[in-house]
């Protein structure tokens, strides 16, 4: 099975600061890699009109806890899977700086959503990536800040 990550209204390649949050410059988001923190999927810049990830993984089962994949994106335990997005800034080396990730918890599928995507082999998550300060979106994400669909 494939998951893909369709993420819309990023927050720009530099953010400002705020009380809470210190302002970055070139900003990129990726997909943190399991058990390898500093290797990222697809580095996309903060002011993309819209990215994309394709995550190959294996669908395990579902059962009244929800959807159980893995693979080399997929983070987590049976019953609490779920992806990273990382935000970091890339300097002039191109050296990527994590500062925040979000969680884009797998618990969120509905069962008939999962059976679908089992079944077709393509599960979809699609997001906005500002959160409602306008810095990139950080912590828990599950409906309805994502909408989950099967192809």
């Amino acid at each position: 099975m494939r998951i893909r990550i369709e993420g819309h209204d990023l927050p720009g390649r530099d953010c400002g600061g705020s009380d809470d949050f210190p302002g970055y410059r070139n900003i990129h988001v990726g997909v943190q890699r399991r058990e390898r923190p500093t290797q990222w999927l697809d580095l996309q810049p903060g002011d993309a009109a819209a990215v994309r990830w394709d995550l190959d993984c294996t669908a395990a089962t579902v059962t009244k806890g929800g959807l159980d994949v893995r693979g080399p994106y997929i983070q987590g335990g049976p019953g609490r899977r779920f992806i990273y997005l990382s935000w970091g800034e890339v300097d002039r080396t191109g050296t990527f700086t994590m500062f925040r990730r979000a969680k884009l918890w797998i618990d969120g599928v509905e069962n008939s959503t999962a059976h679908a995507a089992i079944s077709g082999g393509r599960l979809i998550a699609r997001l906005g990536l500002t959160d409602a300060k306008g810095h990139p979106l950080c912590a828990a994400v599950r409906p309805p800040k994502v909408t989950w669909s099967a192809t």
